[in-house]
């Protein structure tokens, strides 16, 4: 009994020890931060270092399975949020201490095509400024150069390159292979270019698949090149010719990728990236405390520009992934969730208007619906809605656009798809190859008619076949309300057909070509709120403990991270397949276990290219 009173006594000074200490330690950061006068002002002639490490997002997105693992291999995975670097470079282009831009791009990784043109257009504001920006990187790939070509001035590591290919690529399809094992896949759909679903019946793509891709990537091209050569003064065609040259040419640079990069005038000089901190020494003001130039980097830069906190808003809401029926995860839009912030920001008497910032492929057409439904009733509301267009919005991401007073797409925006699709895998040959019969008692033909170790039924497949085509009705008949014409002038540029954003705006799928900052002001008009308005970002609530933990200054992915090690989230959510096969089999498997008899899809298999 003695020894029990001893150790309890002995933990209970240990706690208020703990927690004196800890409350001592936040009345001297208290103290600190009021006696310190704020943030330090930046010293005149201050370059922003905007290093970009990792993928580019819309918004944080991640499995806790993917944090778990990244940390324990001794680096969480990094993501970085295509709004906070258009904060830091208009912020920079109007900062009079700032006198130079560095961007650094080595680690970029991820972004479609609108998000990586949202950055260079964020660069080419800086330049307007009268700001020089000078971009460097060890190697650029086609993403990473067409960020750097807005530049002033753009260097590369001697041993590295610039990889331009082109856009296009192979898709895997699995007719034989499925043959083979005794599984057949029917595909009901509406759409003669609705090809999402034809690596499962075929072994090639249909001629109307090819036609349509082909007409996309070449569109897609043309504006990359297009938009390259003008940044870097290159004639018209340079970079195709280049590519068409590319074995002589490096044949000829002794098998330097980088010197075959200088004599393109793709690049304006080899450089080291010591070599490049002499360079920006030498054009700014030596920093003796950092061995270097007088600096500020990325997030330091971005923190002394929160925003605002009171006024009238523009309310902002993400839709970024794939679409499917209730609550969604990391990388995944719910349609009952996102219907729910939807709602939130309705019912927010500060928020006069929304933007709906699409980034997504489709998914669910019953969660497409949910959203845009929402988004209508908010501008039955009196509340205008402006749609952006990221880098994808196609199928069910252009389905939940059609709710809103203006639809603004990047040119290089993919968007359209307007199609409808289901599948029924049966394994019926495998159950008869392993000898396994099934059979019993069914009061009606419909109570077993979808049992995949059977035939199809043709009454169930005409049943899908209908309700597909209503659902394809549907969607018609509300892109011709939304953009003013007939579902018949819908139905000749839908059918499942994809196109670019200047493509769609030439059919009228959307208003008009532009960027978020565009759609922000368009709401911001629309509400009459003048140029003095904040922007409110309607997302999922954060925890108390994420709340904490972005204080100390630890990202979403970090905070998700050390809740996970600490017990306090229990039901991780489990990482997609990693390699191409895994997840085509796992997208067909994931249809088969619905709840429902089977799913109406509205999903584009579109690449952010």
């Amino acid at each position: 009994r003695r020894g029990f009173v001893m150790l309890w006594t002995a933990l209970d000074v240990t706690r208020r020890t703990f927690v004196n200490l800890l409350f001592l330690l936040i009345v001297i950061i208290v103290v600190s931060l009021f006696f310190s006068g704020g943030v330090k002002p930046l010293s005149n002639k201050t370059a922003l270092v905007l290093e970009i490490r990792g993928d580019l997002v819309e918004q944080y997105e991640t499995t806790l399975r993917d944090a778990v693992l990244d940390n324990v291999g001794g680096d969480s995975k990094r993501t970085v949020r295509l709004r906070d670097v258009i904060v830091v470079l208009d912020a920079a282009a109007r900062d009079p201490n700032i006198s130079s831009v560095v961007l650094l791009l080595d680690e970029m990784q991820g972004g479609g095509m609108a998000m990586l043109r949202e950055i260079g257009a964020a660069v080419d504001r800086v330049k307007k400024s009268g700001k020089t920006v000078v971009a460097w990187s060890g190697s650029y790939d086609q993403k990473r150069y067409l960020v750097a070509s807005h530049a002033s001035e753009v260097y590369v590591h001697p041993m590295g390159m610039v990889m331009i290919e082109g856009f296009g690529g192979r898709r895997n399809y699995y007719r034989d292979a499925l043959d083979k094992v005794g599984v057949t896949v029917n595909l009901i759909k509406v759409g003669t270019y609705k090809s999402a679903a034809e690596p499962y019946i075929a072994n090639g793509p249909s001629d109307a698949a090819r036609e349509a891709d082909a007409y996309l990537y070449n569109a897609l091209w043309s504006g990359y090149t297009g938009l390259v050569e003008k940044n870097r003064k290159l004639p018209d065609g340079a970079i195709a010719g280049m590519i068409e040259s590319l074995p002589e040419r490096m044949e000829n640079a002794g098998g330097s990728a980088a010197k075959v990069a200088l004599q393109a005038k793709l690049v304006d000089g080899l450089k080291t990236r010591d070599e490049l901190r002499d360079l920006m020494i030498k054009r700014g003001v030596a920093d003796d405390d950092i061995k270097s130039f007088r600096q500020i980097g990325f997030y330091d830069y971005l923190s002394r520009h929160p925003q605002k906190q009171f006024g009238d808003a523009v309310g902002v809401v993400v839709a970024s992934g794939s679409i499917t029926d209730g609550d969604g995860g990391p990388g995944v839009i719910g349609g009952r969730s996102m219907a729910n912030l939807i709602r939130q920001a309705r019912e927010d008497d500060n928020i006069k208007a929304l933007v709906l910032r699409v980034d997504s492929p489709g998914g669910s057409a019953y969660g497409s619906e949910l959203i845009r439904r929402e988004l209508e009733l908010t501008r039955a509301a009196g509340k205008p809605v402006v749609v952006s267009m990221g880098s994808v919005a196609a199928s069910g991401g252009y389905w939940i656009s059609m709710a809103s007073d203006e639809v603004i797409a990047d040119p290089a925006t993919i968007t359209g798809s307007i199609g409808v699709f289901a599948l029924l895998p049966t394994a019926d040959k495998v159950a008869a190859k392993l000898g396994i019969h099934t059979d019993g008692v069914t009061t009606t033909w419909l109570a077993d008619a979808y049992n995949p170790l059977r035939p199809l039924d043709p009454r169930f497949e005409q049943l899908v076949q209908s309700s597909i085509n209503n659902v394809y009705s549907d969607f018609t008949t509300k892109a011709a309300a939304a953009r003013k014409t007939t579902p018949a002038k819908i139905d000749e540029v839908g059918q499942g057909r994809v196109w670019t954003g200047v493509q769609a705006k030439e059919r009228g799928l959307v208003d008009r070509l532009g960027g978020y900052n565009d759609a922000l002001a368009s709401a911001a008009g629309r509400a009459k709120l003048g140029k003095d308005y904040r922007v409110v970002y309607v997302e999922r609530p954060v925890t108390r403990v994420e709340r904490f933990l972005q204080m100390a200054g630890a990202s979403a992915v970090q905070a998700m991270t050390i809740q996970v090690k600490l017990g306090l989230i229990e039901n991780a959510i489990p990482a997609g397949p990693v390699n191409q096969v895994a997840g085509d089999m796992a997208f067909l498997s994931e249809l088969t276990t619905e709840r429902k008899p089977f799913a109406a899809v509205t999903h584009c298999f579109c690449g952010n290219w």
